[in-house]
């Protein structure tokens, strides 16, 4: 199956099979079921989601496009712009990739999260004070 790259601003209501629709603006990208189910799968474009290549060839998505949610259950990695199908996962794959990816947005927010000192006195005080 090849995947050509439509830029959007608003992702359409009906979406084509064999087009990636992706808006810049929103950060997100979203396509058909390459399985043929036609189910709207969502990608955001985030550094803790997915990432978009842009190719001569056709787009490209990273990491692979699990649908573990859906009932097809499809795995399927989009490159330059062509479906290669992967092997399904079991539950227990799919539990502990969930995990990991819960994981690698916890490392990548860590450094938002951090408090300075006068924060972390000024929330004790408040909590102690009411």
């Amino acid at each position: 199956m090849k995947i050509k790259l439509e830029h959007v601003h608003y992702m359409p209501k009906s979406l084509e099979d064999g087009v990636l629709y992706v808006s810049k603006e929103y950060k997100t990208a979203a396509h058909l079921c390459a399985c043929g189910c036609k189910t709207k799968v969502n990608t955001p474009l985030k550094a803790t989601e997915w990432s978009l290549k842009e190719t001569v060839h056709g787009p490209s998505l990273y990491p692979s496009i699990g649908n573990w949610q859906l009932p097809c259950k499809s795995h399927y990695w989009i490159r330059e712009g062509k479906v290669s199908w992967s092997n399904q996962w079991t539950s227990q794959q799919i539990s502990l990739g969930r995990d990991n990816e819960e994981k690698k947005r916890e490392l990548h927010y860590a450094p938002f999260n951090k408090k300075t000192l006068f924060e972390k006195v000024t929330d004790w005080l408040r909590g102690f004070f009411g």
